[in-house]
């Protein structure tokens, strides 16, 4: 139960009766000293309501600090966010900063063709993709999600295939498993990347060569445009060889025009 504050101004105006009424109400228990000195009860009521106050603040600040500390051990445990990587439409990647956590996969089951793998295993199955990411954020937020191994390998080459996505986004592009085509439906060739080197060939040639350029980026530009590249044969002619990148000489080395000169 709570009381009105009295200020010292509000108990001067009170009579000795009040003032005992009021030391009464409050549940005052500091002796009065002089019981027949209006100013010994007034003293006793300001000290007593000002001890109650200090409790006050003193626990509003104990609470305080409980509550940051609840809140400080939550971001503590709470697990990081995950981020969706779409490998392709059949094919989707959940990491925690650059963990790999779980996939969505595409099969040809005809009720629940919706897949989580984790480690190459199945491990739950659904007939949306939206009630697998339900399914793999609920349980890795809860701490019951099987814990994926992390494979460099494996992650690498999916990093190379997602570099190659989102360039592929970036022109309207599509990235299939058979290559790279157009919203039309146009093949434009197949890309990749090997020890570091980028490269791409093109479906317009009748006997397409590897040719090896610096990023995801370029590839995919070159891809649009590699009916207007030089051949193996040019492309020296007019860039002597201390000029070439390694991975520009391991991809002409590798050409069968270079290899008939």
């Amino acid at each position: 139960m709570t009381y009105p504050t009295y200020t010292q101004q509000h108990l001067r105006c009170k009579s000795l009766d009040q003032l005992k009424r009021i030391y009464s109400e409050i549940g005052c228990t500091l002796e009065v000293n002089d019981r027949r000195c209006k100013g010994e009860w007034r003293s006793a009521i300001a000290r007593y309501q000002e001890s109650k106050l200090q409790k006050i603040d003193e626990q509003d600040i104990a609470q305080g600090k409980f509550e940051q500390y609840i809140a400080d051990q939550a971001q503590a445990v709470a697990p990081e966010e995950l981020t969706v990587r779409e490998i392709s439409f059949y094919h989707h990647e959940y990491y925690a900063v650059d963990k790999l956590v779980a996939a969505i996969d595409y099969d040809n089951d005809l009720t629940q063709p919706w897949v989580v793998t984790i480690n190459n295993a199945e491990v739950f199955r659904a007939t949306t993709p939206m009630m697998c990411d339900r399914y793999i954020r609920i349980h890795y937020k809860d701490g019951s999600l099987p814990v994926q191994e992390q494979e460099t390998s494996t992650s690498t080459g999916n990093e190379i295939m997602f570099q190659i996505v989102t360039e592929c986004d970036k022109y309207g592009l599509e990235l299939l498993d058979d290559g790279i085509y157009t919203s039309n439906g146009e093949k434009l060739g197949e890309a990749g990347c090997i020890n570091g080197n980028w490269w791409f060939t093109s479906a317009t040639k009748a006997h397409p060569e590897k040719i090896f350029c610096d990023s995801a980026a370029d590839t995919v530009w070159l891809l649009q445009i590699s009916d207007e590249l030089p051949t193996a044969n040019e492309y020296l002619q007019y860039h002597p060889l201390e000029q070439l990148s390694s991975g520009e000489l391991q991809g002409l080395f590798e050409t069968a025009a270079l290899v008939a000169v």
